[in-house]
């Protein structure tokens, strides 16, 4: 009989679906069937059960945040069962050690955090019985069965586990002793918070405070363009004045006479230059991509894709999502036809068929074996659903991915390009640029991912033609700072460690990077960028807080902050997943970080100089060090006021229902622990600038209304 541990409970559930099975506590019990002859028992992790121990547990002197203890190095790494998940720890813990148990399948996602899930349960159980791997890429009853008929041996996945296992480790060592130092350091200078700090975190927070900074310093720059419409016979266009290249002007007088000059004066089409070009379909979605486009489409955040397709994976709709491979193998490309087939059926998708070709299986865009790593691109299964019933959500993400495959089957998108060069008066140079789609080939499938800048379409000129000038003006403009980025282009940043690349380029550099993070944690990594106050997404935009600023700039251009580094970091532990790299040796260079980052910070702390840093404004962590601490004595009852993360509320709200609470942002404005504080003693705050209603900045106090027993702002 075997145990087969799954790393959630409805993944559990789909790879016994196949099978006659009847529910547990904890577990399913699949009856004696083909390919388990004696039956077994399918059971499931709750994500993560296991953690590595908090330092205390190497050394009770550790609890104590002290530079002296710094940096903090165990021996070696123990875990611990977390207690919310202890009882089916329990349960899965005596499932192993029955005796009629003769070995284990490992079932977690076939991915690095499934294989630490799954290998740190067993672990902890104490249990050594023979495990084999299932390894699968969706959980269709096919794909299933398939798996279990073709088990892999435990040896064959363990490198991965290696890998997994070093990068936990090191996140711990990084982050546990950078963040104690940093956050020591700070509040000897005066600034009380958690600073956490991490391995892939900082650097991908460096890279927003980097345009933060560049917007910042950024400053506006006049200039003047002459922009003309030209008829020529009953033909209009636009042109703009260019001299040498360049279209802008700084000197307004300038541009003005030029204006004047060129005022009903005739035009003639001095040259006409076409150039065709021709644009691939798009490659298939590895996970990155596809969070990049839905976050462009959709405004969805990196977090919310990646559940979103999870759930399709569990459904047996989609393909594993956390795929960093664009790329199929020649078994995938085999279940097109059917997947097309089924597709074709479905209304959204009848006009995209029949595809102009029938089969990719020997276009090595698509089909690649050596391209494909743990799994293959996110596609969708022969388990092809009714469109229309599908939740919005889902089925958005599904159409965009189901789209990529059928557009895979088309032909390329073909578009001239064409320059005109327009001589006015014989003189002045006009240059109009346009383009005409010879053929939408792909671009008909994906007319929605497909929003490119559109360019105005040029009338057919020939060389020679001649016109008149019908409207002509200077038009002054600003030169623009760089954007901000979004969630999905951070997403794209941390894949390419923030490499700004053009789209032929990053075709190139997105197949074999590695980059911030993996595509199973980078949404993860924002998301904890959010929930430690370091910045902030707002209209899909994403801000550095001053909590976030000042954290890179107290760490600088020393190692912790750097993406090339982290990224070349990924890279070793990629090689330790393939057996090609020492664990042993990663693990003793991070031990020698883990000093460096303390004498550097130690270092740095000399030189900080933190006053123009408005301390009492700053977004405060809601962690177990800030969480539930007194900030002010309740107006309303005398009880304590505590930080509750994003608001204050009294301490007896269950015991008195005292319901005053105050919310740590009112009309844009981040309250401190201090202003609440001072309303409370004396009934009303300082001055506090810069609140905003709609359009309309003002300074005003924050006041405390007695009859309504709450907080108030008030402008006098």
């Amino acid at each position: 009989m075997k145990v087969v541990i799954a790393e959630k409970p409805d993944q559990a559930m789909k790879l016994a679906s196949p099978f006659p099975h009847r529910k547990q506590q904890g577990y399913l019990e699949v009856h004696p069937n083909r390919l388990f002859p004696k039956g077994a028992f399918f059971t499931w992790a709750v994500g993560h059960i296991c953690e590595l121990v908090p330092p205390e547990a190497y050394n009770p002197a550790w609890k104590k945040w002290s530079i002296q203890t710094l940096p903090l190095i165990p021996e070696s790494f123990r875990h611990q069962v977390m207690g919310s998940k202890a009882k089916q720890f329990g349960i899965i813990k005596q499932l192993l050690r029955r005796s009629e148990v003769k070995g284990i399948i490992h079932a977690g996602d076939a991915g690095r955090e499934g294989e630490l899930i799954i290998r740190t349960i067993v672990e902890q159980s104490g249990v050594h019985k023979p495990m084999k791997r299932l390894w699968i890429s969706s959980l269709t009853e096919k794909a299933v069965t398939a798996g279990f008929e073709s088990l892999l041996d435990e040896t064959e996945t363990r490198n991965l586990y290696y890998e997994a296992y070093s990068r936990s480790c090191a996140d711990w060592l990084v982050g546990m002793n950078a963040s104690r130092v940093y956050t020591i350091l700070l509040k000897q200078k005066g600034i009380s918070d958690v600073f956490s700090a991490g391995r892939v975190q900082t650097p991908t927070l460096a890279l927003v405070v980097k345009r933060e900074k560049e917007i910042a310093s950024f400053k506006p720059e006049p200039f003047w363009e002459v922009k003309a419409t030209f008829e020529v016979g009953k033909k209009r266009y636009d042109g703009v004045w260019h001299n040498e290249g360049e279209s802008r002007i700084n000197d307004p007088a300038l541009a003005e006479r030029i204006a004047a000059f060129c005022k009903d004066k005739p035009a003639q089409v001095h040259e006409v230059e076409t150039e065709r070009k021709e644009f691939l379909p798009p490659y298939l979605f590895n996970l990155s991509s596809l969070q990049a486009t839905a976050n462009k489409l959709f405004k969805y955040s990196p977090q919310k894709t990646l559940e979103i397709a999870q759930k399709l994976y569990v459904k047996g709709m989609l393909s594993y999502p956390r795929s960093d491979s664009a790329f199929v193998t020649a078994e995938e490309a085999k279940t097109f036809p059917e997947i097309l087939s089924k597709l074709s059926k479905q209304p959204d998708y009848q006009a995209s068929f029949p595809t102009p070709k029938t089969s990719i299986a020997q276009d090595r865009r698509y089909v690649n074996q050596k391209k494909v790593t743990d799994h293959y691109a996110i596609i969708p299964t022969e388990q092809v659903p009714n469109i229309s019933r599908l939740p919005d959500d889902e089925r958005k993400i599904y159409d965009l991915v189901a789209r990529r495959l059928i557009a895979a089957h088309y032909e390329s998108a073909l578009f001239d390009y064409t320059t005109l060069t327009t001589l006015v008066d014989g003189r002045a140079v006009f240059i109009s640029k346009g383009k005409v789609q010879i053929r939408a080939g792909w671009r008909e499938v994906l007319f929605d991912e497909d929003k490119e800048d559109k360019e105005s379409i040029l009338p057919p000129l020939a060389k020679g033609d001649t016109g008149k000038v019908r409207k002509v003006e200077a038009k002054e403009s600003k030169t623009q700072p760089p954007k901000r980025y979004t969630e999905g282009q951070l997403i794209t940043l941390m894949k390419t460690a923030g490499k700004h690349l053009d789209n032929q380029e990053l075709e190139k550099v997105l197949m074999k990077t590695e980059g911030l993070g993996t595509e199973a944690t980078r949404a993860g990594i924002i998301n904890m960028l959010k929930e430690r106050k370091y910045i902030e997404v707002r209209k899909n935009q994403v801000f550095a807080t001053q909590k976030g600023t000042l954290l890179i700039d107290v760490i600088g251009d020393k190692i912790l902050a750097s993406p090339e580094m982290t990224a070349r970091w990924e890279q070793r532990l990629g090689q330790i997943g393939q057996g090609e790299a020492s664990a042993q040796a990663f693990m003793e260079q991070v031990r020698k970080l883990s000093h460096k980052i303390v004498e550097d910070a130690v270092e740095q702390s000399r030189e900080w100089k933190l006053e123009s840093y408005d301390v009492s404004s700053m977004p405060k962590q809601a962690s177990k060090f800030t969480l539930g601490s007194k900030v002010a004595t309740c107006k309303a009852c005398g009880g304590d006021l505590v930080d509750k993360g994003d608001f204050y509320g009294c301490a007896n709200y269950k015991k008195s229902q005292c319901s005053v609470t105050v919310s740590k942002t009112i009309m844009g404005k981040k309250i401190s622990a201090a202003m609440i504080k001072k309303v409370m003693e004396t009934g009303k705050s300082n001055l506090i600038k810069g609140f905003q209603k709609g359009k309309d900045k003002f300074d005003a106090y924050l006041i405390w209304d007695e009859q309504e027993k709450k907080a108030k702002v008030h402008r006098e």
